[in-house]
């Protein structure tokens, strides 16, 4: 549950304010317009690369994530604690589902497309010089951590309220 955001918390507060405040910079020195004036479509070339990236990245960090979590919760439970190694990995496969796995997927994936979109939608309509590039990139970032806390709640309750259903109505 909590790997899907703390990745898309730390892709959004390094990679997203990057991109607004890229994406700003060149707006406020009129770099997209000279791509437009090249009969370039500005959101092709600029936009579709990072939404992509975002989309196939953000999903593989999560994985990266939990993975460094659970080797970190084995070697404090074994160093520190003196706990074996079947007793700490037994339970697993008891409290990690199928549907735990495609839940953080689809959260990934949800949070990756929002991040991106954001980010890059204030570098677009950035105004104002550095300043305004500074107040973008402040505010897609606070928008993106606000958006993915709503997202994470609504996900939560959707799918928790699919997978009662399916459980019932199946007998699985």
């Amino acid at each position: 549950e909590l790997g899907p955001v703390l990745t898309a918390f730390m892709v959004t507060g390094r990679v997203g304010a990057a991109m607004c405040a890229e994406i700003g910079t060149m707006k406020v020195t009129e770099q997209i317009d000279a791509i437009r004036s090249m009969a370039v479509n500005p959101k092709n070339y600029l936009i579709a690369p990072r939404f992509i990236a975002g989309i196939i990245m953000v999903p593989l960090l999560t994985i990266f994530c939990i993975l460094m979590g659970i080797l970190g919760g084995y070697l404090i439970s074994t160093y520190f604690f003196h706990m074996s190694s079947a007793t700490y990995f037994s339970p697993m496969p008891l409290h990690i589902t199928r549907f735990d796995i495609i839940a953080g997927a689809v959260k990934s994936i949800i949070f990756g497309i929002l991040l991106v979109t954001i980010c890059c939608y204030k570098g677009m309509k950035t105004k104002g010089g550095a300043e305004g590039v500074g107040k973008a990139t402040t505010n897609s970032v606070v928008i993106s951590y606000v958006s993915i806390l709503i997202s994470d709640f609504l996900i939560t309750l959707a799918l928790n309220a699919l997978h009662l259903k399916i459980k019932y109505d199946w007998h699985l």
